[in-house]
């Protein structure tokens, strides 16, 4: 397997691309849409001997256009096949009626997070820019369990939501090919790339719980290098999503019954760009799980904390961040 590395200069680092060469050439992922990135992956496969037309198979991480930017241009050259889970196959497919529900569903969800309006209007925008849509593949959907034959080896699909409904991780032999499921850097976003999720934090613990508990030798992510801790990873990452739940209940302790919005902007600040739907989000997602908890309470648009919550709270040192059980 090699890993083909190619710019993404708006998300979690450079992605990457997974190379299987032999009776079969198949890659996992192929990057974003842009045409620096289409220049990139053509020349590596030339360095290898391959073009576009020589890929017999694509398997995709998940729905996101970093990561299927060029599916549809690879399979237009050559005739492959594109696999991926049947939960994010009419998104990759470019179905309209699957697109339109996403939007209805962003503004709603502007509405009750109280977005500010300027923040709306540059969603749209990059919204209606992104080709996500033009050069749709025909896709091959599939579900969390299926395995298939690469070049005689064995390669399993493990749904691994939370990050986006149909994100599946590729395992094989003692290592896993995990797409947006874990990075080495930063924490996928829950909860808001991909609003379609229910339960995004939930699901997305469970994910981690599923990684560490398969004690993989080494973990190939979507960005940036190769994990050689898997299981530590994710642990640190469950972690880092306790000390958020502290973060967002201190929030609420401090400044009263608010929205999502005022929390969001509390813990990242300002937001630009497609942040500004990570960063609420992510607030949401953590609301959502603490309200389930009965830790806080909602009342129309707004949070507070639930009874006996604050003195919990109080038990750490003022500045101190400490973590909330979310299990």
């Amino acid at each position: 397997m090699d890993q083909i590395q190619l710019s993404n200069a708006t998300f979690e680092g450079d992605n990457n691309v997974y190379l299987f060469d032999g009776a079969e050439t198949v890659l996992v992922d192929t990057g974003d849409w842009l045409p620096a990135t289409r220049e990139q992956l053509s020349t590596a496969l030339g360095d290898r001997g391959l073009g576009f037309e020589d890929i017999d198979r694509i398997f995709l991480t998940h729905w996101h256009g970093d990561h299927i930017g060029l599916a549809g241009v690879i399979q237009e050259a050559g005739g492959a096949t594109v696999h991926v889970h049947e939960a994010d196959a009419p998104l990759v497919a470019g179905d309209a009626g699957a697109w339109e529900r996403m939007g209805e569903t962003h503004e709603r969800l502007f509405e009750h997070w109280r977005m500010p309006e300027a923040g709306r209007e540059t969603l749209r925008a990059l919204f209606e820019s992104s080709p996500s849509r033009e050069n749709a593949p025909d896709v091959t959907a599939f579900q969390g369990g299926d395995t298939f034959s690469v070049n005689g080896r064995r390669l399993e699909a493990v749904h691994a939501p939370g990050h986006a409904a149909g994100l599946c991780l590729y395992e094989i032999g003692g290592e896993a090919l995990t797409g947006d499921a874990l990075l080495p850097k930063y924490t996928p976003n829950v909860g808001g790339a991909d609003v379609r999720v229910e339960r995004p934090l939930e699901q997305y613990l469970d994910t981690l719980e599923r990684i560490a508990s398969r004690n993989y030798d080494r973990a190939w992510p979507g960005h940036r290098g190769v994990i050689d801790e898997p299981t530590a990873r994710a642990e640190a990452i469950a972690a880092h999503h306790r000390e958020r739940a502290w973060r967002v209940l201190d929030a609420l302790r401090r400044l009263g019954p608010t929205d999502v919005w005022t929390v969001s902007a509390d813990l990242f600040g300002d937001l630009d760009s497609i942040h500004i739907l990570h960063g609420p989000g992510e607030a949401y997602a953590h609301l959502q799980e603490l309200r389930r908890a009965d830790e806080v309470r909602r009342e129309d648009d707004e949070y507070r904390l639930a009874d006996g919550v604050a003195g919990r709270l109080d038990e750490h040192a003022d500045g101190d961040t400490g973590e909330w059980p979310l299990r």
